[in-house]
């Protein structure tokens, strides 16, 4: 049968022709009052009654008589509806809801009565378009009996079958909760369907006392287990299979299932045991970061709103460190906006600015100055180091050992938690720090002794980065008898300091900085001494509003926006949708210090294949209008554009071991072409690295290729993508890299490796260096 669109009674001029005679023969009987008679198609006769309530765009609520006997006699009868065919019912009747038409009760008589012919799945999915479609809250009221009585499962289901009455299967981490948790769920049916009235942006205080009187010891343990799933959970397509058809969704939550694990969230808020932070973290981290479809920014926007709103409930500073974890990782700007009310309570509460807050409150973790804490454990000692963060272990002889005897590992609970928070705390401190360059955050003398310098988290990365009081000089802070020293001089405890950006030093000042780390020794967490400078050029001079330096690039586009969206850039996602409206365009955004970045790409793969994006033009704004390249802090331009540079040397196809189809041209230009500053920066790195190496004496540096001599052939790896040629023909040899490094794992590294490539060189040129010991004959059958 056609698929006919809504119309009034009488206007059928589009539809085909067999439909069109059928329908106003129809409507010559309904004007009599007549049935339809013994040979009629009851579907089509169905279709055209359900068109009939339709009142025009207008909507309205008063119907012909004889149109609602028509529809009540369809609805009586067993009619051999297609799912298509009832799924269209059901959308007419929500889309006329949201138009105006009031008879909720005669819209979806005829919808109802189909979906009694389909099972309990799919007439979950049939209802979706009544239970969780907007603009439906008063008809979902005047139907809920209806369709909870269509909706629960019988006895004989057992307790999947209950747990699917109460939630529905509409997901995959809903079928888990029916599948494998339902006899557990059913012992605390109370509680679990306590959790299903979790439908606010926040508890009561009479939700709460209701949860804590309804918990139990197993509950208590079956909370912890589902938030570890959901924690691990990433979602996944979801089929829905009608006859010989299917619909396939990329899915993640579904509402239903939001509002149970939003109820196991806030149930959280009345538990006082200490794996509670840690994992309302990790699943705020799941759900606030990913995509979801289209436009989506996170995985699951309601459910990290309800992980950031427990963790602030929970109060104290001890959840400081977990909130500024999401707010540093998370980019969806509801979810942002909850995070900074949250930091602002606490620290307006303490009489601080939100930073200030963040410095004061990283735990110590009962760790020594030195980054250790010890605790014993039967006759063992357990050593938590922050420095290589790990727990080790050594028994009674006093000899290192790899783990704990068996029977004492379950003693071991709390220090493993330790460990986590530990590892969350290490990394917001990282980032912080390195914002604080960005943003040229100054403190007291005193301040940075206390907060940074003396504290063993923070300490391991503050103390090997440069520091320079206001108008004095630069240095490495030098731990001395009477306190903490910059080039040979204690500063006053209220001078004010701040971290070096290399953007105001000459360039004879930065080489000498690099020499002295390498000298050193000195591994800095992040790029400071060595970080790459984006200075205008002449091209952007001429441009003035916009930037044209890293537009052309295909980028895989999940990657690029993950990269991006760690260091603040935002913006909606993109993809193959909707393409006549433009969803497969956009641009991410970046503010920094009252500038704006906008960098638009366009999606370039089709359906099916790696989503790929294509760069465009990086344009700059100041309050909502164009603003000049030339008018930008040099250090705010050069921050933006090296985060750009950043995501294509991750995410361009041209590090890829062979060209994608269609890109071939790209990835021979960019994947031996000219080196980014990124590159250039670690070429300068590898200019001073490569003497010490032992096999220093094979290695030459051009200026885009590390020249390898090996006995078989001569190679060139490429500083940029680190793809490789063999001279003399310039043939490619794919190499996929191993992961440990080998060799190259013990080579001193001036800097954290932003996405791995001067490792990945290193480790390239050591096994090249060495090509007739190769053995993996991926590599021995190309060098032939």
């Amino acid at each position: 049968m056609s698929g006919a669109v809504m119309t009034s009674a009488g206007e059928w001029d589009h539809l085909e022709p067999a439909t069109r005679a059928a329908y106003l023969h129809f409507d010559e009987l309904t004007e009599q009052g007549l049935d339809p008679g013994p040979d009629v198609d009851w579907r089509v006769y169905g279709t055209y009654a359900q068109m009939r309530l339709w009142l025009g765009p207008e909507g309205g609520h008063d119907y012909d008589e004889r149109v609602l006997r028509m529809v009540r006699s369809v609805a009586e009868r067993d009619i051999d509806f297609t799912y298509l065919e009832a799924l269209h019912l059901m959308e007419r009747a929500a889309y006329w809801v949201r138009q105006g038409h009031t008879r909720y009760e005669e819209l979806f008589r005829i919808p109802l009565a189909a979906a009694r012919r389909f099972d309990h799945q799919q007439r979950r999915e049939l209802l979706r378009w009544l239970t969780s479609g907007p603009g439906l809250k008063d008809a979902r009221a005047l139907l809920a009996g209806q369709v909870t009585e269509l909706l629960t499962e019988p006895a004989e289901n057992g307790p999947a079958g209950a747990v699917r009455s109460e939630i529905g299967d509409t997901d995959h981490f809903a079928r888990m909760l029916a599948e494998e948790y339902g006899a557990r769920l059913a012992e605390m049916m109370p509680l679990f369907r306590h959790w299903n009235t979790a439908r606010s942006t926040r508890p009561s205080a009479r939700w709460l006392r209701n949860a804590e009187r309804m918990l139990t010891p197993g509950a208590v343990a079956l909370v912890r287990e589902l938030l570890t799933r959901l924690a691990a959970y990433r979602g996944g397509d979801w089929v829905v299979r009608f006859g010989d058809q299917e619909r396939r969704d990329k899915v993640f939550l579904r509402e239903d299932t939001i509002v149970v694990v939003r109820g196991i969230l806030w149930t959280c808020q009345v538990i006082d045991e200490r794996w509670v932070t840690s994992l309302v973290t990790d699943v705020a981290m799941t759900c606030g970061t990913g995509s979801n479809g289209m436009g989506s920014t996170c995985r699951c926007e309601p459910v990290t709103n309800a992980a950031v709103g427990v963790l602030a409930r929970r109060g104290g500073l001890d959840v400081i460190v977990p909130l500024s974890r999401i707010q540093a990782k998370v980019r969806a700007r509801s979810v942002q906006r909850n995070l900074s009310l949250a930091l602002d309570a606490v620290a307006a509460a303490n009489g601080l600015t939100r930073e200030q807050l963040l410095d004061r409150t990283v735990p110590t973790f009962g760790l020594d100055a030195d980054g250790v804490r010890e605790e014993r454990i039967g006759d063992y000692r357990v050593r938590l180091c922050a420095g290589v963060p790990a727990l080790r272990y050594v028994n009674a002889a006093g000899k290192a050992v790899k783990s704990l005897p068996k029977e004492l590992r379950a003693e071991l609970s709390d220090l493993r938690a330790v460990l986590k928070e530990l590892k969350l705390a290490q990394a917001a401190a990282r980032s912080r720090l390195e914002q604080a360059i960005i943003q040229e955050r100054t403190w007291r003398w005193r301040e940075v002794t206390e907060y940074f310098l003396d504290h063993p988290v923070t300490g391991p990365y503050a103390r090997a980065l440069v520091w320079q009081i206001a108008g004095g000089p630069a240095a490495l802070p030098v731990r001395t008898a009477g306190g903490w020293e910059l080039a040979g001089h204690r500063p006053a405890p209220d001078a004010v300091a701040g971290l070096w950006h290399p953007i105001h030093a000459t360039a004879g000042e930065v080489a000498a900085w690099r020499d002295q780390l390498i000298e050193s020794g000195v591994r800095q967490p992040f790029k400071q001494v060595f970080r790459e400078l984006y200075p205008l050029t002449p091209a952007e001079q001429r441009t003035g509003t916009f930037s044209n330096r890293f537009a052309g690039h295909v980028l895989r586009y999940g990657q690029a926006r993950t990269l991006l969206g760690q260091r603040g850039w935002t913006g909606r996602s993109i993809g193959n949708w909707d393409p006549m409206n433009g969803g497969d365009q956009g641009e991410v955004v970046r503010d920094l210090a009252g500038w704006q970045a906008r960098w638009a790409m366009h999606i370039v793969s089709g359906y099916g294949a790696p989503l790929l994006c294509a760069t465009e033009a990086i344009t700059f704004h100041r309050d909502g209008r164009p603003a000049a390249m030339a008018d930008l802090p040099p250090l705010v331009l050069s921050e933006i554009l090296r985060e750009a540079d950043l995501a294509v040397g991750v995410a361009s196809v041209a590090r890829d071991e062979q060209a994608l189809l269609g890109h071939e041209r790209y990835w021979h230009s960019h994947g031996f072409g000219e080196l980014t500053e990124t590159a250039r920066t670690r070429r300068e790195a590898l200019a001073r690295l490569l003497p010490k190496l032992k096999i220093a004496s094979r290695l030459e540096l051009t200026d885009r290729f590390l020249l390898v001599r090996g006995d078989l052939k001569t190679y060139k790896i490429h500083l940029g993508s680190t793809n490789v040629l063999m001279e003399p023909n310039d043939a490619y040899l794919c190499i996929v890299p191993a992961g440990g490094g080998g060799a190259a794992g013990s080579v001193f590294l001036p800097f954290e490796d932003d996405g791995g490539s001067l490792s990945v060189i290193l480790s390239k040129a050591f096994l090249l260096a060495d090509d007739t010991a190769i053995t993996d004959p991926t590599i021995t059958r190309q060098l032939g």
